[in-house]
Formats: C-alpha cells, sequence, structure tokens
C-alpha cells in the first residue's frame, strides 16, 4: 500500500480540483487519464509517475512544479510560486506561451543573481517541445512606448475646385 507522502500528493490534487471547481471526470478527461486512475490518485493508492503529474498540472492549470514538490520529486525551493501559477492558469495563453514567458522569466531572475532570502526568489524549470516559433507568441499589437504621445497625421484637405 502507498505511504502517507502519496495520501498527501492525493488530498492536494483533491484540493486543487475542488478549489477549481472540476469534477474527477472532468480532470481525468483533461490529463489523459481514466478516472478510476485519478480516483485512485487522490484517494493516495497510487503513485502517479512525473509525466502523469504534468498532465494533472496541466489540467489543474497549475505549475507541475507543485505537484512534484508535494510528491516527493523536488524539493521546496524558496517562494511560493505565484508567478509560475499565475502564467498557468492564464487561459488566454497557449501551453506554448506559457512555456515561453517561464523561460523569459527564468532568465530574467537568473540574470539578476541570487535573491536575498524573503523576497520571494522562484526557480522555474521549463521543458520546451520544440524551436520556438513566432506565430506561437503573437498575440497582440504591442502596447504604444510610455512617453510622449504619438502625433496624429495631418489631414488632407481638398483643393477647392476651380471656377
Amino acid at each position: 500500500m502507498a505511504g502517507i507522502g502519496v495520501r498527501h500528493l492525493g488530498d492536494y490534487i483533491r484540493e486543487q480540483r475542488s478549489a477549481s471547481d472540476i469534477s474527477l471526470r472532468q480532470l481525468a478527461k483533461l490529463a489523459g487519464v481514466s478516472n478510476p486512475y485519478l480516483s485512485q490518485i487522490e484517494r493516495g493508492l497510487r503513485k502517479p509517475s512525473a509525466e502523469i503529474l504534468q498532465q494533472i498540472a496541466k489540467g489543474l492549470r497549475i505549475s507541475a512544479e507543485a505537484l512534484y514538490v508535494q510528491a516527493g520529486i523536488l524539493d521546496q525551493r524558496a517562494g511560493n510560486g505565484l508567478v509560475v501559477d499565475a502564467v498557468m492558469a492564464d487561459a488566454s495563453l497557449t501551453e506554448r506561451q506559457k512555456q515561453v514567458l517561464l523561460e523569459i522569466y527564468d532568465s530574467f531572475r537568473k540574470e539578476n543573481g541570487p535573491v536575498a532570502a524573503g523576497e520571494g526568489a522562484v526557480a522555474v524549470t521549463v521543458v520546451t517541445a520544440g524551436p520556438l516559433d513566432a506565430a506561437e507568441l503573437s498575440t497582440s499589437p504591442a502596447p504604444e512606448p510610455a512617453g510622449r504621445p504619438r502625433k496624429k497625421p495631418a489631414k488632407k484637405t481638398a483643393a477647392p475646385p476651380a471656377p
């Protein structure tokens, strides 16, 4: 029989599912697993693989890292992962856009160096499915730059008719 850690993971998944107002059947479909298998995971009878956890996280729109920590696959990291969870929960972004956004976020965090304890350090690990496609990243035109307002083009007036 599975240990206490698996039971805790199942409780966490059930809490996240309830908070998202998703039925067991809906989550099973979103995650690509059977209803009985997901039920066994939630009851602590089965220990899912990292791949299944990733699929469940995607269905719940939370970071896979959060489930990995609950499952004991990853150690708890400094910070609370609010940025990662917010990006993963944004239904207006494609999965590829989420991956790229988190990669950029992670690169900025690494570039800025270590953050002092208590300042919300977050580690992000993103697995990409392939090369970057600019069409996948484009969702809307770029916003107007801050600063001076843009000048409107002068109106052209028609010359008065000749007499």
